[in-house]
């Protein structure tokens, strides 16, 4: 059986990626949009990323797809993408999916939305919809 921390491991060899202190200064830049993969209870929980688009990590591939019913404009676009959930691990393997699908500008935060509250990056409630 393959291990979860090995595809983690093979993804990170593969895509690029930092820890949360390092990606502070990315945040706000024109051009750079963070994606939270993370569940809906989570972000109801803890909170976002300001700004930051929410793509549950289920439906990745079909808002990254073009052709996909489900595609989302925010994959459209270009420009620079930085993944995060909660410790990098889902983080990095959706960063590679989207850079096997074609998607350029691909990061992710090694360390995750804990790695970016304890770097001191600002934290925001989930928008409500509606």
């Amino acid at each position: 059986m393959k291990r979860v921390k090995d595809m983690v491991a093979e993804a990170n060899a593969v895509v690029s990626h930092a820890p949360a202190a390092e990606m502070l200064g990315s945040h706000g830049q024109e051009g750079v949009t963070f994606v939270d993969l993370r569940d809906p209870r989570e972000l109801d929980r803890e909170g976002m990323i300001p700004g930051a688009f929410h793509c549950p990590r289920g439906m990745l591939e079909f808002w990254i797809d073009p052709e996909s019913p489900y595609a989302k404009e925010q994959f459209q676009s270009g420009g620079q993408f930085v993944f995060y959930c909660a410790s990098g691990w889902r983080s990095a393997l959706s960063a590679r999916v989207a850079q096997e699908m074609g998607l350029e500008g691909v990061s992710h935060i090694t360390d995750g939305f804990a790695g970016w509250k304890k770097a001191g990056g600002p934290v925001a409630e989930r928008p409500k919809k509606g």
